[in-house]
C-alpha cells in the first residue's frame, strides 16, 4: 500500500497536524499503536498555553471548542513546604493565559473534526526504512507494509522514526514520577482537597515533591516526584498497591498528612513515570522526505511544555507544508530551523524550571521565581 503522507502517532501533535492539513485540503493517515481511542487513560490536566498551543489550536480551527473544555478555576496554583505551611496562593482570577482542560477531551474534539478513516488503529510501528528520493518503507507489527512519499514521526519518546534523522536516545534524569489518583476527594480526603484547591499544588523539598492537580468530579491527581538511582525504582512492585505506597510514602516521612495521603489514599496507582529526556539542543540534518515532531524530537523533563510544543510543532509543520508549492523538502528545511530554536530554549527553561523545583533552595527558590514573575521582575 502507498500513502503520500503518512503519521505515526494519534497524540495531540499527530492529531493538529492532520487536522490543519485537512483543512488545507491536504489528505494525510495517522497510524496508532493502540487499538482505538479508549484503550487507554489519555492522562490528566494540561495547562494550554495562549503563546503557543493556543495558537495551534486557532490553526486547527478549534479554538471556540477548545474553551468549552476549559476547567473552571484550573489555574489557581499554591505551594507549601513538607509541614503543609501556605508559602503562596495565586487564585484563578480567569484573567491567566494558561487555562486547564481534560488531555482525554482534547484529543476528542481533534479527532471528531477528522475524516472518520484518518486514523488507523491497531498499527504499531516496528520498523522505517528509506527507499532513496525521499520515499521510506513502513513495517508495522502486524506485518503492513506501507510506502510513504513523506514521514512525520509524532510517535513520542521512544520514536521509531526518529533513528531516520538522528541517533540520539533518551537518557534517564535520575527523577522518577509516581503518578496518584483520588477519587471523591471532597469527601473521602477534605484536607487534601483543600490543599490542592482548585487546580494545581506543589509541596517541595530538595529532591523530592508532592504535586497534584484537580480534575473534574472532585478527582485528585498526584505527581509523587523523587530522585533516585533506576534500580531503586525498578524494585518496588507497584502491583501490590499498599506495600508499593508504603515504600514510597516512607520517604516523606515527617511530612504533612494532608500531603502524604495523596500518596497512601489512592484509589489508582501508583504507577512510575521513569523521566527521560533527548539533549537539549538535539537537531539533525535535513533528510529528505521524512521529519519530527512533539517528544519525538524534543523530549524534555516535565514543565508544562510538551503538549503545547506539540500542538504548536503539528501546526507550524502543517502550515509549512501546504503553503510548499510542492516543495517538501524546503517546508520541511523551514519547519525544523524553527523547531530547533525554540525546543533548544524550552528545553534550558524546563531544565531550570526542574533544578527550582528540586534543589537545595526548594520549595523557596521556586517561590521566589514566582514572585518575581508577578511583579514582572526579569529573571537572572
Amino acid at each position: 500500500m502507498h500513502i503520500p503522507v503518512a503519521i505515526i502517532g494519534a497524540g495531540l501533535g499527530g492529531l493538529v497536524l492532520a487536522r490543519v492539513l485537512h483543512i488545507n485540503g491536504i489528505r494525510a493517515t495517522v497510524y496508532e499503536g493502540d487499538a482505538s481511542p479508549e484503550a487507554r487513560s489519555q492522562g490528566g490536566m494540561l495547562d494550554i498555553h495562549d503563546f503557543n498551543g493556543q495558537l495551534g489550536l486557532k490553526d486547527a480551527g478549534l479554538y471556540e471548542q477548545f474553551l468549552e473544555l476549559i476547567h473552571p478555576g484550573g489555574q489557581q496554583s499554591r505551594f507549601f513546604d513538607k509541614d503543609g505551611t501556605l508559602l503562596m496562593d495565586n487564585p484563578d482570577d480567569g484573567k491567566g493565559g494558561r487555562p486547564e482542560v481534560q488531555r482525554g477531551e482534547l484529543r476528542r474534539i481533534l479527532l471528531e473534526s477528522l475524516p472518520e478513516d484518518t486514523v488507523h488503529w491497531g498499527c504499531k510501528l516496528s520498523s522505517a526504512r528509506s527507499l532513496g528520493d525521499g520515499r521510506h518503507e513502513l513495517i508495522f507489527a502486524d506485518g503492513q507494509l506501507v510506502t510513504t512519499d513523506l514521514l512525520i514521526g509524532a510517535d513520542g519518546a521512544w520514536s521509531k522514526v526518529r533513528p531516520l534523522l538522528t541517533d540520539a536516545t533518551p537518557t534517564y534524569t535520575g527523577l522518577v514520577f509516581f503518578e496518584t489518583w483520588l477519587n471523591d476527594a471532597d469527601v473521602r480526603h477534605p484536607d487534601s482537597a483543600q490543599a490542592v484547591g482548585g487546580g494545581s499544588m506543589f509541596a517541595l523539598a530538595p529532591g523530592k515533591g508532592i504535586m497534584a492537580h484537580r480534575e473534574p468530579d472532585g478527582v485528585l491527581h498526584a505527581y509523587i516526584a523523587l530522585r533516585r538511582p533506576k534500580a531503586w525504582v525498578d524494585s518496588i512492585d507497584v502491583s501490590d498497591r499498599a506495600a508499593a505506597t508504603s515504600r514510597i510514602a516512607a520517604e516523606f516521612d515527617g511530612w504533612a498528612p494532608s500531603l502524604t495521603a495523596l500518596i497512601t489514599g489512592c484509589d489508582v496507582g501508583p504507577v512510575p513515570r521513569i523521566i527521560h529526556t533527548l539533549p537539549e539542543t538535539h537537531r539533525w540534518s535535513r533528510v529528505p522526505g521524512v521529519t519530527l515532531l512533539g517528544d519525538a524530537a524534543h523530549l524534555m523533563v516535565p514543565s508544562g511544555e510538551g503538549a503545547n510544543l506539540a500542538i504548536y510543532d503539528g501546526a507550524e509543520l502543517g502550515k509549512s507544508i501546504a503553503a510548499s508549492s510542492g516543495d517538501i523538502d524546503a517546508a520541511l528545511l523551514s519547519y525544523e530551523r524553527e523547531l530547533f530554536a525554540r525546543s533548544t530554549t524550552a528545553a534550558v527553561e524546563a531544565s531550570k524550571l526542574t533544578m527550582l523545583l528540586f534543589d537545595e533552595t526548594a520549595p523557596y527558590g521556586l517561590v521566589e521565581a514566582f514572585e518575581q514573575e508577578l511583579l514582572g521582575i526579569p529573571n537572572s
